[in-house]
């Protein structure tokens, strides 16, 4: 498939960009230092503002998928969707956060996202709130077919294992923890765009 991948430079967005082109898909990296986008036959770097909305459209057009890979507090989900739309690409797949996540006692979910838990760090609320906005404005697209995809609470840098568990819009742990890594985040969101099983939906990925 043709990728447009805006953020492609970035922790989630490199990895992203790695295994795309380890399932030879072509891909369009779009980010603001196209110096830092690994060289390859089957990506074009192309140097591009999120907040500039007409500008993304254009390098979005002719795309059989958007991945967006690019943080929160700095971008405005309204103009990322509304490009999108415009340039008339069929599927937008979004990384997303965990602070979305509800949190759960097994499997009796308790009614609270992860960013409303007493012990969920202030550094990280700015992010983790602007990601709840774009996932709220998301559930109000009916035309747009996304998919937003919430990485465990420990999101970090790790190996491409392959094994993982998928969950819905509840935070996944285990006797370690919540975490994901990098790699395998890409795993299974690229999975995700190879086979859609979550069209319109909010769902996870940890270990």
């Amino acid at each position: 498939m043709h990728i447009a991948l805006i953020g492609a430079t970035g922790n989630a967005g490199s990895r992203i960009l790695s295994e795309l082109v380890r399932r030879d898909h072509s891909v369009t990296a779009i980010a603001r230092d196209v110096t830092r986008v690994p060289l390859s036959s089957n990506v074009k770097a192309k140097s591009g503002d999120a907040q500039d909305e007409a500008t993304l459209a254009a390098l979005l057009t002719g795309h059989d998928a958007v991945i967006s890979s690019i943080p929160f507090a700095f971008s405005d989900p309204a103009k990322l969707i509304s490009a999108v739309q415009a340039a008339h690409v069929p599927r937008y797949l979004v990384v997303g956060g965990a602070g979305s996540l509800e949190i759960a006692v097994g499997a009796l979910p308790l009614g609270l996202n992860l960013i409303d838990a007493p012990n969920f760090p202030e550094a990280y609320k700015h992010e983790a709130a602007a990601g709840c906005t774009f996932l709220d404005l998301l559930k109000k697209e009916t035309k747009l077919d996304w998919t937003f995809l919430s990485p465990s609470a420990m999101f970090v840098a790790g190996e491409r294992t392959g094994k993982f568990r998928l969950g819905t819009n509840l935070l996944l742990q285990n006797e370690q923890g919540s975490s994901i890594s990098f790699e395998d985040y890409a795993v299974a969101l690229v999975d995700e765009l190879e086979n859609p099983k979550h069209s319109h939906k909010h769902f996870t990925v940890g270990y």
